[in-house]
């Protein structure tokens, strides 16, 4: 399943330029709120060079990357809590996506106004913030006025939902995210069941000025303090480098001193945050495909990312380091110099591990 990752921000913050820009998507922009009413969705193959490799030495016919499908979320608007705006709508987008990727203004054009009137990343990081705390602090509310009643007849799961949401309750009223709330170990489902959007992973992407790289210091800090990932990335000079060809586009980014494509550099981030490793299947004649795993599952749990039948049979997996596999020139050569070894189901996948899974 593909990782899904919502782009919000203000009005006018970029989102919707940055969006096409990124995945050539073709989102309509303009320069007032609600441009981007629905939801836009695009699908984007992650770029990764190893398993280009690993499918020339393997000899697979097919290569097919991991995707992320990118969201491009209406702008936010103060208020969006009580409804304000698109509010209720951007809140119920917001919720369906695994990680919230907070683009905020950070250049100083004119040409399109700030709705507060001002530039300050890191306000407006925080406004956004605000408002997805208040959204939670009312779904808590109100999903503990249910719970409640539940409890009082001893049900142990509900008794334990119970008390973890009076727990978050006086969280969000201090301004915490539902994400510094441990999860009640006695209603595994709790969690599931409110969806908080604070609970979500965040990514801010700051849209710089063309020339700029280095993130506003306030809002580096306030990413490192709420372990939120961070990317500079000026919105206006990818949607430029995407009319060119690529020659000429990586001319303009050693110009201008940008180390990659502002898709690249998202995406790493994106792994970053969430934890993320890539690991490779590959048959000869057939495809050779990349599947994101979390950092620290094992061979058994990848197995099951490439279909429940193999994960249900499980025998036991064939590992290579794709380097490895390359250098050895294909699965004959990294057996012969013992590279190729054989693991169980509790193996630790690394990132570009070539698996084979044998059942």
């Amino acid at each position: 399943m593909a990782m899904k990752i919502g782009i919000v921000g203000l009005p006018n913050a970029g989102k919707s330029t940055l969006f096409n820009a990124l995945t050539a998507a073709g989102a309509e922009t303009g320069g007032h709120p609600f441009t981007t009413i629905d939801p836009n969705v695009a699908v984007v193959e992650v770029p990764d060079e190893r398993l280009e490799r690993v499918a020339e030495v393997v000899g697979s016919s097919k290569v097919v990357g991991e995707t992320i499908d990118f969201h491009d979320i209406a702008g936010l608007v103060p208020g969006a809590a009580a409804g304000e705006g698109l509010g209720n709508k951007f809140l119920a987008s917001i919720r369906e996506t695994d990680a919230i990727c907070h683009v905020i203004r950070a250049h100083g054009s004119g040409a399109v106004a700030h709705p507060e009137g001002r530039v300050d990343p890191a306000a407006d990081a925080e406004l956004i913030e605000t408002e997805l705390l208040a959204a939670d602090l009312d779904s808590a509310e109100r999903r503990l006025e249910k719970v409640v009643k539940e409890a009082r007849s001893g049900d142990k799961e509900a008794v334990a939902e119970r008390d973890w949401l009076q727990r978050l309750v006086e969280a969000l009223s201090a301004g915490i995210p539902a994400r510094e709330v441990s999860p009640p170990a006695g209603a595994p489902d709790a969690m599931r069941k409110l969806s908080p959007l604070t609970a979500k992973p965040v990514l801010y992407v700051a849209n710089v000025d063309e020339g700029e790289a280095e993130l506003p210091p306030a809002l580096e800090e306030r990413a490192t303090e709420g372990g939120a990932g961070a990317v500079a990335i000026s919105a206006r000079v990818e949607s430029e480098l995407r009319e060119l060809e690529e020659a000429e586009a990586e001319e303009m980014r050693a110009e201008l001193g940008i180390e990659g494509s502002g898709l690249d550099r998202l995406i790493r981030a994106a792994f970053d945050l969430l934890e993320l490793v890539s690991f490779f299947t590959a048959d000869e004649d057939k495809e050779a495909m990349a599947r994101t795993l979390r950092r620290g599952g094992t061979a058994w749990e990848a197995s099951g990312r490439i279909h429940g039948d193999i994960q249900r049979g499980f025998v036991r997996a064939e590992v290579v380091a794709w380097d490895e596999l390359v250098d050895a020139g294909g699965y004959a050569g990294a057996r012969d110099r013992g590279t190729l070894r054989t693991e169980g189901r509790d193996y630790v996948v690394a990132d570009g591990d070539v698996i084979t899974i044998k059942v």
